[in-house]
C-alpha cells in the first residue's frame, strides 16, 4: 500500500510533463508563422530532441514546385565514434521505402553497433510532405505519451509546414506579380514614351511642314519680287515653247505688256524672223535628243522689240528642276551700251598705245603678294622682251645695265617693305649693246599694288648734254667777258710785283757792287725778290683757273679762302669805282664740298654787279659789304649787300632770266649763270631789297650735298651751269 502513492505521484509528474510538452508543440505554430519550412523543422526537432531525449532525428521534405529538397539530421552527443549525417541519411535511405507498413521498426548499426528503436511519422495526410524520423537506443520507445507527442508533433508540423508552403508560394506569387507589375510598368512606360516620341516626331514633323509650307510661300513672294525687281529681262517658257513668265524688265525692254505675251510662242515674240526656224529646229532637237547646245552658257545674238528692231542681248537659259515635262528659264540682258563702251574702250587702247608708241612711254603694274606683271605693248618694244615671254623681275635684270642693277634690285626690296611711292632712272643694255635711258615712276594703289609708267628718255639725255655742252660755252664765254673788265685790275696787281721785283733787283746789284759788298742785304733783297715773283705768278694762277675752259670738279673748300682771292682779283676794280668794300667773313664758317671755280664765278659775278650798280651814285657813299655765316639746316649763306639804285618790284620776277639785263651793255646771262650754278649745287640764289638805298643778292648751299661727294667717281662731277633746266 505504500508504493502505490509513490507511484501515482509519478504518473502525476510524467502526465505533467506530457502536457506541458503537449502545450509547447500546440504553441509551436504562433512561433511558426510567417516563418519558412527550414525554420519549421529546426524549431521541431529541437523541442522533439528535448521533450524526448531522442539518439536521434530525421526529416526529409519531398520535392514541391519552386523549391529544393530538403533532408535534416540531428543526433544527441555521444562519447563514442559517431557517422556522419551524410551517413546515417543514407542509411535511411536504404531502409525506407515508398511503403511506410514496410519501414522497419528496428534499426541496427545505424548510430554505432548498438539497435535504434525508431518512429516513422509520415508529413501530410499520405505522407506527402514528407517523414519524420525519430530514434532512441532504447527497447521500450515510443512509449504510448511518446507516440502521442510524436503524433502531435508530425500534425503541427505538417499544419506548419503547409503553412510556410502556402506563405511561400504566396510570397513567389506575390513576388513574381511584382515583377510582373514591375515589368509591365517599364513595358507601359516604354511604349508611353515611344508614344510621346512618336508624337514628338510628329509634332516636329507638322511644324517642319509648316514651315516648309511658310518658306515656300516666303520663297514665292520672294522669287516674285526677285523677277519684279530684277534689272534684267527674265522670260520662262514651257515644253512647247510658249511663254509662262514675262517679268516687268522684258517689258520694258521689249515693248510688250506681259498679258499679251502669255501663252505665246517665244519664237514669235523676242527672236528675229531671220533666226526663228533654227530657234525651232534647235528646241525640237533638245526634245528629242535631251541634248543642250545653249543651256548653261552665256550667248551673245539679237533680239527684236515690239517695234521691229532689233538690238544686241545676252542670253543665258537654264532648265528648272521639276518633275514632268520641262520648262525654262532665259535670262537676257541688253547689251548695246555695253558693246558701244567696248568699241570705245577699244578704241581708247589703241589710241593709249599709239600715244604710248609716239611718247615712249609704257605703263605697268605690279601686284607685290603674287609678283604678278603687267605690261603695255610699248614697254615690251623698250626692253624688246617677246610678248610671249613670262614677265618676271630675273627676266626684266637681263635689261638692267649692269652698273644700275644693283640699284634696280634695292629699289624692289625698299617697295616691297615700305610700299612707297617711286622715282628712279636707270640704264638699259639691250642685247645688241646699245644703251637707253628710262625714267621709272610708280604709285602704290590699295597698299599692295603698283601703278607706274617708264618714258625712254634716251633722246632727252642726248639733247640734255647737247644743251649742257652749249651752255658750258655759254658760261665760258660769260666768263671771258669779265676778263677785259678785269685786265687793267689784274695787270695793276701784276705789275706791283714785277715793280717791285726790278726795284728788289736793282738794289740787290747795289749792294753787291758795294765795297765791300752787302751780302746779307743782298740776300735779304733777293728773298723779296723772290717773294714778289710768287706773288705775280699767283695772280696769273687764279686768273687762269677762273677762266680756264674745263671740266667742274668739287672738293672740300673754303669759302672764306675763295671769297678772299675773288676779292683779291677784284680789289683794283672797285678801288677804281671808289667802292668801299668791308668783309664780314665768319670765323667758325664750316667746310664745303664744292666747285671751287664755279662758286668764284659766282661771288665775282655779284661783286661786278654791285659794282656797276653803284657807278652813278654821287649823293652817297659808295660802301659795299661781303659777308658769310652758317645757315640752318647744315648749310652756309654768302651775302652781297650794296648801296645802289636797286630794281624796279616789277623786275623781281625777271632777274634770274637768262639774257635780260638793266644795264646799257650787259648781255643779261650773268645772274642766269649764277643761279644755275648754285641749284646744281642743291643751293638757293635770290634777291632782296634793303631797308634802306641798294640791294642784297645772297646765295646759301649745303655744305655737303647729297650725292656730291669726292669719294664717289659718278658723283665728283658737278653738272655744269648748262646742265639747269
Amino acid at each position: 500500500m505504500e508504493v502505490l502513492p509513490e507511484l501515482a505521484t509519478g504518473d502525476v509528474k510524467h502526465l505533467q510533463r506530457c502536457i506541458n510538452d503537449l502545450v509547447s508543440l500546440l504553441a509551436l505554430p504562433a512561433v511558426w508563422s510567417g516563418g519558412d519550412p527550414s525554420q519549421v523543422l529546426h524549431t521541431l526537432m529541437d523541442a522533439l530532441m528535448r521533450m524526448l531525449r531522442l539518439d536521434l532525428i530525421s526529416v526529409r521534405l519531398t520535392n514541391s514546385v519552386g523549391e529544393t529538397p530538403l533532408e535534416i539530421v540531428r543526433s544527441a552527443e555521444r562519447r563514442g565514434p559517431m557517422p556522419s549525417a551524410h551517413e546515417i541519411c543514407e542509411a535511411l535511405n536504404q531502409c525506407l521505402i515508398n511503403d511506410s507498413r514496410k519501414w522497419p521498426p528496428l534499426l541496427r548499426s545505424l548510430m554505432g553497433n548498438g539497435d535504434v528503436s525508431i518512429v516513422l511519422l509520415p508529413l501530410g495526410l499520405q505522407g506527402e510532405l514528407g517523414v519524420i524520423v525519430a530514434a532512441a537506443e532504447r527497447a521500450d520507445f515510443p512509449q504510448q505519451t511518446e507516440a502521442l507527442l510524436l503524433s502531435v508533433a508530425a500534425n503541427q508540423a505538417s499544419i506548419g509546414l503547409q503553412e510556410a508552403r502556402l506563405l511561400s508560394h504566396q510570397k513567389r506569387v506575390a513576388s513574381e506579380l511584382d515583377q510582373r507589375v514591375v515589368q509591365r510598368t517599364a513595358e507601359l512606360a516604354a511604349a508611353n514614351q515611344e508614344l510621346k516620341k512618336e508624337l514628338d516626331e510628329r509634332r516636329l514633323i507638322e511644324e517642319k511642314l509648316g514651315q516648309e509650307e511658310r518658306e515656300l510661300k516666303r520663297s514665292e513672294v520672294r522669287k516674285a519680287a526677285i523677277v519684279d525687281s530684277a534689272l534684267d529681262c527674265i522670260v520662262t517658257i514651257d515644253h512647247e515653247g510658249r511663254i509662262t513668265e514675262f517679268n516687268p524688265a522684258a517689258e520694258h525692254t521689249f515693248g510688250y505688256r506681259r498679258d499679251e505675251v502669255l501663252g505665246r510662242h517665244l519664237a514669235d515674240v523676242i527672236i528675229p524672223p531671220s533666226l526663228r526656224e533654227k530657234h525651232r529646229e534647235g528646241f525640237a532637237h533638245y526634245l528629242a535628243t535631251g541634248e543642250a547646245r545653249v543651256l548653261g552658257k552665256r550667248l551673245e545674238m539679237t533680239a527684236v522689240r515690239a517695234n521691229g528692231s532689233e538690238f544686241p542681248v545676252e542670253l543665258a537659259i537654264t532648265r528648272i528642276p521639276l518633275e514632268g515635262p520641262p520648262s525654262f528659264t532665259g535670262y537676257l540682258r541688253d547689251i548695246t551700251e555695253r558693246k558701244r563702251a567696248r568699241q570705245e574702250l577699244l578704241r581708247s587702247e589703241a589710241f593709249l598705245a599709239e600715244a604710248q608708241h609716239l611718247s615712249r612711254i609704257g605703263s605697268f603694274s605690279w601686284r607685290i603678294q603674287t609678283d604678278e606683271i603687267t605690261w603695255s605693248e610699248q614697254l615690251y618694244r623698250i626692253f624688246q622682251i617677246d610678248r610671249d615671254a613670262q614677265l618676271t623681275f630675273e627676266l626684266i635684270g637681263t635689261r638692267i645695265h649692269p652698273e644700275d642693277l644693283s640699284i634696280f634690285q634695292e629699289h624692289i626690296g625698299r617697295s616691297r617693305r615700305e610700299r612707297s611711292d617711286v622715282q628712279i632712272e636707270l640704264r638699259l643694255q639691250l642685247p645688241d649693246g646699245a644703251v637707253k635711258y628710262v625714267h621709272v615712276a610708280a604709285h602704290i594703289r590699295g597698299g599692295h599694288e603698283y601703278i607706274g609708267a617708264v618714258q625712254d628718255v634716251t633722246e632727252r639725255r642726248s639733247s640734255e648734254e647737247a644743251l649742257s655742252k652749249a651752255r658750258s660755252e655759254l658760261a665760258h664765254v660769260a666768263r671771258v667777258t669779265s676778263l677785259g673788265v678785269l685786265t687793267a685790275s689784274v695787270a695793276h696787281e701784276v705789275n706791283q710785283p714785277l715793280s717791285g721785283i726790278v726795284t728788289n733787283a736793282s738794289t740787290c746789284l747795289r749792294m753787291l757792287a758795294a765795297d765791300p759788298p752787302n751780302v746779307d742785304g743782298a740776300r735779304e733783297t733777293a728773298r723779296r725778290t723772290i717773294r714778289d715773283g710768287n706773288r705775280a705768278s699767283e695772280v696769273v694762277t687764279r686768273l687762269r683757273a677762273l677762266y680756264a675752259k674745263k671740266d667742274p670738279t668739287i672738293e672740300s673748300m673754303d669759302l672764306n679762302e675763295a671769297t678772299r682771292e675773288v676779292i683779291a682779283l677784284s680789289l683794283s676794280d672797285l678801288q677804281r669805282n671808289r667802292v668801299t668794300l668791308r668783309q664780314e667773313l665768319a670765323d667758325d664758317l664750316p667746310v664745303v664740298t664744292a666747285d671751287r671755280v664755279q662758286l668764284q664765278q659766282v661771288i665775282l659775278n655779284l661783286l661786278r654787279n654791285a659794282s656797276e650798280a653803284m657807278s652813278v651814285v654821287d649823293d652817297r657813299p659808295r660802301d659795299l659789304l661781303i659777308r658769310t655765316e652758317p645757315d640752318e639746316n647744315d648749310r652756309v649763306r654768302l651775302s652781297v649787300r650794296d648801296a645802289g639804285i636797286g630794281f624796279e618790284p616789277q623786275a623781281a620776277g625777271k632777274l634770274f632770266e637768262a639774257f635780260y639785263t638793266t644795264k646799257n651793255e650787259g648781255m643779261g646771262i650773268g645772274l642766269s649763270v649764277s643761279r644755275s650754278i648754285i641749284e646744281r649745287h642743291h643751293g638757293r640764289l635770290w634777291a632782296s631789297p634793303n631797308d634802306g638805298p641798294g640791294v642784297t643778292f645772297s646765295f646759301s648751299i649745303p655744305c655737303k650735298p647729297e650725292g656730291l661727294t669726292s669719294d664717289d667717281t659718278h658723283a665728283s662731277r658737278i653738272p655744269s651751269v648748262s646742265d639747269a633746266a
